[in-house]
C-alpha cells in the first residue's frame, strides 16, 4: 500500500538496501542491490548496503525502512518479510503471503486455475518412475522447473523423452518439488507492475532456446522489444491479465508477470516475480524507461510503496 502522503527524501530516514543473501541468486542480487543503492543515494536518500548473509538481521531494527533487492530463497519467499514484520521495519514489495505464493510456481498456478485465469497444465512428478506418465499426459516439448527458484536456474526445455529424466534431476538440485508443464509455442511477454499499474509490456526475443539465465543477465543478443508489437487492445488485455494474476496471489507494491502468447493469440500465465532483477540487463527498468521513468524515479516510486508491518 502506498503511503497516503508523498514524503520528502529526508522523511525516508535511514534505508537499508538488502542485497546478497545466501540463495543461488546471490550474484544477481548484489548487482540489483548495487544499482538500486546508487540510484537512491543519487536522490539524496540515506541508503546503505545491507547483506543478510554477512550481518545479523537484528541490526535492521536500526533502520527506518528496507528496500528489498534480495532474489530467491530467504529474500523473495516471505522469510525476510516476516523478519521485518517482527522488527517493525517498513519494507518494499509484497508482504509475507504474496511473497511466499509468488515464489512458489505450483501454488501460484493453483490459485490462478481456481480463479479461471489461463495457465498451462502441469504435473509434479514425485519420482523418476512417474516421468513417462507426464509425457503421456502433457506431450512434448516440455519445460521442467524447480517449484521455488528464480532466474531460470534449474529450468530446462525438453524436446524428447530421453532428456526428461536428466532435466528432472537437474531441477531437483534446486528444489525437492519439480514442476513440469507444456511448452507454449509462441511469443514471450513480460509486464512490470508498479503500485497497481501495469507498465508497457515487453516482448522478449532470446537467441537461445528460451529466456534462460544467460539470456537474462549475460547475453548481449537478447532483445527487449518496446513497444511490444501488440495492438492497443491486446496490450491492454495483457496488462489486465497481469494485474489480475499479481493481485490473485496477494502480491503488492511492485513486481513482474511473465506470460506466453500462443499461435491462436491466447495469453498463458507462467509466473510472478515479486522482486525482479534491477540490473542493466533487467526488464523492469526497461519498462519503466518506456513509461518515462529513469532508474532514480523508478526506485523512488518503489520506495514509496514501503509497506508498514501489519498491512497484510
Amino acid at each position: 500500500m502506498t503511503e497516503s502522503r508523498t514524503p520528502t527524501v529526508a522523511a525516508m530516514g535511514r534505508v537499508a538496501v538488502l542485497a546478497g543473501g545466501g540463495s543461488a541468486e546471490r550474484p544477481i542480487s548484489l548487482k540489483s542491490g548495487g544499482e538500486c543503492l546508487r540510484a537512491l543515494q543519487a536522490l539524496g536518500v540515506a541508503a546503505e548496503h545491507f547483506d543478510p548473509a554477512e550481518r545479523p538481521l537484528a541490526e535492521l531494527a536500526g533502520f527506518d525502512r528496507a528496500f528489498i533487492a534480495l532474489h530467491g530463497r530467504g529474500g523473495e519467499d516471505g522469510v525476510i518479510q516476516g523478519a521485518l514484520e517482527a522488527l517493525g521495519v517498513p519494507y518494499t514489495g509484497s508482504g509475507v503471503l504474496g511473497s511466499a505464493i509468488g515464489m512458489d510456481k505450483l501454488r501460484s498456478k493453483l490459485v490462478w486455475k481456481g480463479l479461471g485465469l489461463s495457465t498451462p497444465e502441469h504435473r509434479v512428478p514425485a519420482s523418476a518412475e512417474a516421468l513417462p506418465e507426464v509425457i503421456d499426459a502433457l506431450g512434448l516439448p516440455l519445460f521442467v522447473k524447480p517449484v521455488r527458484e528464480g532466474s531460470s536456474l534449474g529450468t530446462t526445455r525438453v524436446d524428447d523423452a530421453a532428456a526428461l529424466r536428466t532435466a528432472w534431476e537437474a531441477a531437483r538440485r534446486y528444489d525437492a518439488e519439480v514442476l513440469v508443464e507444456p511448452c507454449v509455442v509462441g511469443e514471450e511477454y513480460t509486464v512490470a507492475v508498479l503500485d497497481g499499474e501495469a507498465l508497457p509490456a515487453i516482448r522478449i526475443e532470446a537467441e537461445g532456446r528460451f529466456y534462460d539465465f544467460e539470456a537474462k543477465y549475460q547475453s548481449e543478443a537478447t532483445r527487449m522489444v518496446i513497444p511490444c508489437g501488440l495492438a492497443a487492445s491486446e496490450e491492454a488485455a495483457l496488462g489486465e491479465l497481469a494485474l489480475a494474476a499479481f493481485d490473485a496471489i496477494g502480491a503488492s507494491g511492485w513486481g513482474r508477470v511473465d506470460v506466453m502468447r500462443d499461435g491462436a493469440g491466447r495469453f498463458w500465465l507462467l509466473e510472478v516475480n515479486t522482486i525482479p532483477g534491477m540490473t542493466d540487463h533487467s526488464l523492469v527498468p526497461a519498462a519503466a524507461r518506456a513509461r518515462g521513468l529513469d532508474m532514480a524515479a523508478l526506485v523512488w516510486r518503489i520506495l514509496l510503496t514501503s509497506r508498514r508491518p501489519g498491512e497484510g
